[in-house]
């Protein structure tokens, strides 16, 4: 579904950081289109990263959560040439799934 994540992962000192730019409409269900019906709620409930097979974030995601979200954050460990995986599923079942290199 969508575009790929832009994921970016740069490990320094024990400490990997990673930037995610995630592709996604996140409509509240609260406005309007031009014709003034309702926009149908669409938007992330769940979001997971991982390093390797392990799990280093895992959020829930809500209406309050703007289009196109960014979303930064780090964990100890990670080496240059590791992969970093996230996931995301929203409310109406669809699911990604993208991978970055630790540089």
């Amino acid at each position: 579904m969508g575009n790929p994540m832009k994921i970016r992962a740069a490990a320094k000192d024990g400490v990997t950081e990673v930037k995610v730019l995630i592709s996604h409409e996140m409509e509240t269900g609260q406005r309007k289109d031009a014709n003034g019906a309702v926009i149908p709620a669409w938007f992330i409930t769940e979001l997971v990263a991982k390093h390797g097979d392990k799990v280093v974030l895992q959020s829930e995601f809500g209406t309050a959560v703007s289009k196109n979200p960014y979303l930064a954050f780090k964990f100890k460990g990670g080496a240059k040439g590791d992969k970093v995986s996230v996931s995301w599923k929203d409310n109406k079942g669809d699911s990604r799934t993208d991978e970055a290199v630790v540089n």
